[in-house]
This record gives structure tokens, C-alpha cells and sequence, in this order.
């Protein structure tokens, strides 16, 4: 019988490993509050959780910075005066346009006394 008690508590540790973790991968996809209320479902000590959602935080800062420097890095090398060159040599350049103009609202005293004296 101690056997089952055993092998259910160390099931229910394995599930608590495998969301910490799953949380820890998916951490630079979400916000710090959806990752404090992942953890807090789990029988986990308060410091632990505050611990978990600051490596969290960490992970997310670090991988939006990585991609910020690969799109910077990618963008720095490329040729815009050639890629206008091929889009104005090879395409139209068409414009659709649309310009409306509508009364602004009389809210300062200004405007009050401005078309009072009208």
C-alpha cells in the first residue's frame, strides 16, 4: 500500500516538473501575471513561484532582445537603394488616397466667445 502512495506522489511531482517547465519554455511568449497564475495553481512555496516568474521575466527580456538584434542585424545588411531600384524599374507605384475635413468641436472658452461674436 505504500507502494501506490509512493508512486502517486512522485506522479504528482513529475506533473509539477513538467508545467514548471513547460512554463519556463513558453515564458517569452506570455505576460508575468499568466505565468504567476500558471504557478499559482501548483503546491509550490511563495518564493519559489516569485523566483520562477523572474527567471521567467528574464527569459522573455532576453529572447525579445535576441530578436530585435537579429532584425537589426538582418535589416543592416540590406541594399534599399537597390530594392527601389527593382520596385521602380519592375513595378507601378499606385496611391489611393483619401482626405476628409470635419468641424472641430467649440470647447474652450475661445471658441464660445468667438462665435458668440459671430
Amino acid at each position: 500500500m505504500s507502494e501506490d502512495n509512493g508512486s502517486k506522489k512522485d506522479t504528482g511531482l513529475q506533473d509539477i516538473i513538467k508545467r514548471v517547465v513547460s512554463v519556463g519554455v513558453g515564458a517569452a511568449f506570455m505576460t508575468e501575471e499568466s505565468v504567476r497564475n500558471i504557478l499559482g495553481d501548483l503546491p509550490l512555496p511563495k518564493d519559489i513561484v516569485t523566483g520562477l516568474v523572474q527567471n521567467a521575466k528574464g527569459a522573455k527580456e532576453d529572447f525579445t532582445q535576441a530578436l530585435r538584434d537579429e532584425f537589426k542585424k538582418y535589416l543592416s545588411h540590406l541594399d534599399t537603394e537597390h530594392i527601389i531600384d527593382y520596385l521602380a524599374e519592375n513595378y507601378d507605384v499606385e496611391v489611393n488616397a483619401s482626405f476628409s475635413f470635419k468641424k472641430k468641436k467649440a470647447t474652450t472658452e475661445k471658441s464660445k466667445k468667438d462665435t458668440q461674436e459671430s
